[in-house]
């Protein structure tokens, strides 16, 4: 059976994983930038570059070991070339193109978000294309349409901030310290969601699109008032957030064609409160619910493995990058999308 290795470092997280095409994860290992970004509060773009230049040949070494194998063992080389942090997909696409041109073994750029959107297909055998996808991290929501490999139609974006992003910041002005999503909804368990009134930005609006700065800024509004416990505030933004994604949610799948499955990926599909309102949403259209583990739910190298998988699988039409790959920091994965009127960058 086919073997890839897969290596990703778009963001803080650097990764390696060797993938098996019948979705066996032979081995996997993740070094954490945590600490080195806790005192800033987010990521800092250079410290993390510097983190995977020292980290990432170590760690393709060990994932190695850990399988017994060799590079001469594997049969293409995948590694995110976008979107992300220039100065880590640099670092992750250049190791592969050296590792590719030294084995003579292909070289597979693959797309982040894709990696994100593909990542239930590699834990669950029974996901079918064409599925409606929330792809919700710390720079993405987005829903989709994923019609099969290198397809997709955009429904929805956000104008505004990603859905993580508005969680790292409310983390923020709680004081809750970094990374800000899981501290949120640790916090919001021990709160009352019905004691701060906040907003439900873009709930009902005829188009299914995101919009979470006036959520973030409310939160501000209701720490800065003194009035309401921490735990309160917490509580309340995540059950504002899961009302405004389930309802957007739902205007996709009224505008979407046929789909198999609807489906959650991303390192926000982690979060158990939005999970939990999704697979009754789902079973309201008469679909299955489909969300990866929650270790494929963060940046991990096994999803990019993954789609290198899929891609070798086409072998008719299969054609391996060229060395001369460009990283991007922006890369949509529907690039016909139409802008949405006042996203911006965000479009």
């Amino acid at each position: 059976m086919r073997v890839v290795l897969g290596i990703e470092s778009s963001c803080d997280e650097t990764a390696a994983a060797l993938v098996r095409e019948d979705r066996v994860i032979i081995a996997q290992r993740i070094a954490s930038q945590d600490e080195a970004h806790r005192p800033y509060g987010g990521v800092v773009p250079e410290i993390a570059a510097r983190a995977h230049v020292e980290r990432l040949a170590p760690l393709i070494a060990a994932v190695l070991a850990d399988a017994g194998m060799e590079l001469a063992d594997v049969d293409a080389i995948a590694a995110t070339a976008g979107p992300g942090l220039i100065g880590g997909v640099m670092v992750g696409l250049v190791s592969a193109k050296a590792l590719a041109m030294a084995s003579d073994k292909p070289l597979i750029a693959i797309n982040h978000l894709e990696g994100h959107a593909l990542s239930p297909r590699l834990a669950d055998s029974a996901l079918h294309y064409p599925y409606l996808l929330l792809l919700v991290s710390g720079g993405h929501c987005q829903l989709l349409e994923v019609r099969g490999l290198g397809n997709y139609k955009r429904l929805a974006t956000t104008i505004d901030d990603a859905l993580g992003e508005a969680f790292d910041k409310t983390a923020k002005i709680l004081g809750l310290g970094y990374p800000g999503g899981p501290a949120v909804e640790r916090l919001a368990a021990s709160g009352n969601a019905k004691a701060v009134p906040l907003p439900r930005p873009l709930f009902g609006s005829p188009e299914p699109h995101f919009s979470f700065a006036g959520l973030k800024s409310a939160v501000l509004r209701a720490k800065q008032a003194g009035i309401h416990a921490d735990a309160d505030i917490a509580a309340s933004f995540q059950q504002s957030a899961v009302a405004c994604v389930i309802d957007r949610t739902r205007r996709a799948l009224a505008a979407a064609g046929d789909v198999t499955a609807l489906v959650v990926a991303g390192g926000v599909a982690a979060n158990m409160a939005i999970r939990g309102a999704l697979e009754p949403l789902a079973a309201e259209h008469g679909l299955p619910f489909s969300a990866p583990p929650l270790a494929l739910c963060t940046d991990n190298a096994a999803m990019i493995a993954w789609v290198g998988i899929e891609r070798l699988g086409q072998s008719d039409s299969f054609v391996a990058d060229p060395f001369d790959f460009a990283p991007r920091p922006r890369w949509p994965l529907d690039p016909d999308a139409a802008p949405v009127r006042g996203a911006g960058v965000k479009a």
